[in-house]
């Protein structure tokens, strides 16, 4: 899934070149291709899609140019994950009825990427054999409050493979201790896999506003009708999660839980906890011009073309992208999204 805008890293996420398309840590290449890439070790490259917002397709095909055409599925609008989750299940069930399905962010990160290979494919494995619907949960290693929890059966059907009891949305900190003291208790990475004809049958029993949209198209999938039919009734859909319209609700969801060094790359902040090369002070700069003194717990990213001088500062976050300087305080970050929001209502688009 690739057609978010990554607001919460705005500036450097701009609506015309969000998240997924940089190259945010530094490595050469974008979160995006380094998503792609961990797969083709283990997938053919002709089984891998993206699903993407339409204005998005020549990005990605820029960015992935082994990737066939047909495989960048191009969205007419942002109506969140479950609309998103049906177009490519209905698309791929057409091509092949016992398709397996992975699902994952363009925009995350993998350390482990063996133990990660060896997770999804335990979960295919699974998947085979039973009309489930599974998700990779993350250990939790602190109480974090920004995450939504997975709450899981004490005793495993299979092995490591846990009956899912309920989803929890972002406690506060008190609830978030309780989790993970408990240790029943997994961060929701957004992670899943089926068969397409398992999810197709939860849209239908759960969410089936969303499964009569979709299913109208059997015959236009994979044709040269499918881009005008798609065109027409996928702004249609609900804007929904994939959480709230179908895992919520249905009793057939398995968890597995897994290290694999996952980090959402959601914030800024979360950026800087990830950073390799922090100095002494902890400050994570993400270029190679600049001068700090007296500062701590920092985070600058700019451009190598510019100088960047820093005196002073603790636990701030300095961006510099074109036309945006943002200068913010690390425990505000979470505020820098809606300043998006009211930079859009008054109109200054040019710099979103």
């Amino acid at each position: 899934m690739a057609g978010g805008v990554g607001s919460r890293f705005w500036p450097k996420s701009r609506n015309s070149f969000p998240k997924q398309f940089i190259d945010i840590l530094g490595t050469g290449k974008s979160l995006l291709q380094m998503t792609a890439e961990r797969f083709c070790s283990f997938i053919d490259k002709d089984k891998i899609h993206i699903v993407t917002n339409k204005d998005y397709n020549g990005l990605v095909a820029q960015q992935l140019p082994y990737l066939p055409m047909q495989n960048i599925i191009g969205e007419p609008a942002r109506n969140n994950t479950a609309p998103c989750i049906a177009y490519a299940a209905f698309k791929l069930y057409q091509q092949n009825p016992d398709a397996i399905m992975v699902i994952v962010p363009s925009d995350h990160l993998i350390i482990k990427e063996t133990a990660y290979a060896e997770k999804i494919q335990q979960a295919i494995d699974f998947a085979k054999n039973k009309d489930a619907l599974i998700t990779l949960g993350i250990q939790p290693t602190r109480p974090d409050t920004g995450y939504g929890y997975i709450q899981f059966e004490e005793d495993a059907i299979s092995t490591d493979i846990y009956k899912v009891l309920s989803f929890k949305e972002k406690p506060s900190k008190e609830k978030a201790m309780v989790y993970l003291e408990t240790g029943q208790y997994l961060w929701n990475a957004g992670m899943f896999i089926w068969k397409a004809s398992t999810i197709m049958a939860a849209f239908k029993e759960l969410t089936p506003e969303i499964y009569h949209l979709f299913v109208e198209g059997q015959s236009a999938y994979n044709t040269e009708k499918e881009a005008a039919f798609i065109q027409e009734k996928y702004p249609l859909a609900p804007n929904i999660s994939i959480d709230f319209a179908i895992m919520e609700k249905a009793k057939n969801v398995y968890t597995i839980p897994a290290d694999i060094g996952w980090s959402d790359l959601g914030t800024w902040n979360s950026l800087h906890d990830v950073y390799n090369e922090k100095d002494e002070n902890n400050n994570a700069a993400i270029l190679k011009n600049i001068y700090m003194t007296n500062s701590e717990g920092c985070l600058i990213n700019a451009s190598d073309s510019k100088l960047v001088v820093v005196n002073g500062l603790k636990d701030f976050i300095v961006v510099d992208d074109d036309n945006v300087l943002l200068i913010y305080p690390k425990n505000k970050e979470q505020e820098i999204k809606e300043t998006t929001i009211q930079l859009k209502n008054k109109g200054l688009l040019k710099f979103l």
